[in-house]
């Protein structure tokens, strides 16, 4: 398994160069370095036993049922990508949570979502910031978004069964794709899309964008529009909460707008728009 993350790395980096000339053993250690490694269950068929421990739709019984929470989105529109998350992770019933940052940032020109697990989504995003930055270095230029999602999706594709959890969106604008979002998951599904809603959540906010969404809009109305999706979510859908974090991807790269309670701005929105009329103050 260790072979997996290897094959997905530059083989004409630096090190790997040098070892053209050395033996076939000193460029295997070499190539090693270049990538992650992973420990898998030391058993003969790792899917099939994680499907009989860990999947409530095959075995009712199963001994681990992992429950997900969270709502992450992101849309496309003329002056560039909203992407905005909320904040709350969960343990089942229990709120672990409410300040984990769903948005991470592979460079300063792509952002990647995490939905699933975190640990899964973090280690992997972080790793295809390393592979982005090693194809800046050997081709003199960025890398585009299609690449950067396919060099994700492949790996995570040989994983498939193994246990990983992940639904992210790769974010990012470069001149010859402009604003551009890929939707990967651990399922081996690689989507290009205008509007992504992921997590628990998704259909809430799903129905606050489609409604509200032009893409001659402006990147006030932008950044109000994904702030109000992710609100609409963590009122209804109890796995979502905590904050809503806010970016704004342009082709200089993507730009934060802050950190937003949604307690507070639950009363605003509310009194703005008068909207919520079902809840009293």
């Amino acid at each position: 398994m260790n072979s997996i993350a290897q094959k997905y790395s530059y083989e004409n980096s630096d090190s790997v160069l040098e070892a053209k000339s050395a033996t076939s053993a000193h460029m295997a250690d070499l190539q090693r370095g270049l990538a992650p490694t992973i420990q898998v269950p030391p058993i003969s068929q790792p899917a099939a036993f994680l499907r009989a421990h860990t999947d409530d739709a095959s075995n009712p019984d199963c001994k681990i049922k992992i429950a997900h929470g969270t709502t992450t989105l992101a849309f496309r529109f003329k002056g560039g990508i909203i992407v905005a998350v909320d904040s709350r992770a969960t343990a089942g019933n229990w709120i672990a949570s409410q300040t984990v940052n769903k948005v991470i940032r592979i460079n300063p020109m792509l952002l990647g979502t995490m939905a699933g697990g975190a640990a899964d989504c973090q280690y992997w995003e972080t790793w295809l910031g390393t592979q982005c930055r090693l194809h800046e270095l050997r081709e003199k230029e960025r890398i585009s978004v299609a690449a950067a999602s396919k060099i994700l999706s492949n790996l995570i594709y040989e994983y498939k069964g193994m246990g990983l959890s992940m639904g992210t969106m790769i974010c990012g604008y470069t001149k010859k794709e402009g604003p551009t979002i890929y939707y990967v998951d651990s399922d081996g599904t690689r989507l290009k899309g205008d509007l992504f809603c992921v997590g628990s959540g998704q259909t809430f906010a799903y129905g606050v964008v489609d409604a509200g969404l032009k893409w001659d809009m402006s990147v006030e109305d932008a950044l109000y529009l994904g702030k109000r999706g992710i609100l609409a979510a963590t009122h209804r859908d109890a796995y979502s909460g905590g904050s809503i974090n806010l970016y704004h991807v342009t082709e200089q790269g993507w730009v934060y707008h802050g950190n937003h309670n949604v307690g507070d701005i639950f009363w605003d929105i509310k009194e703005q728009e008068g909207s919520f009329n079902n809840v009293e103050a």
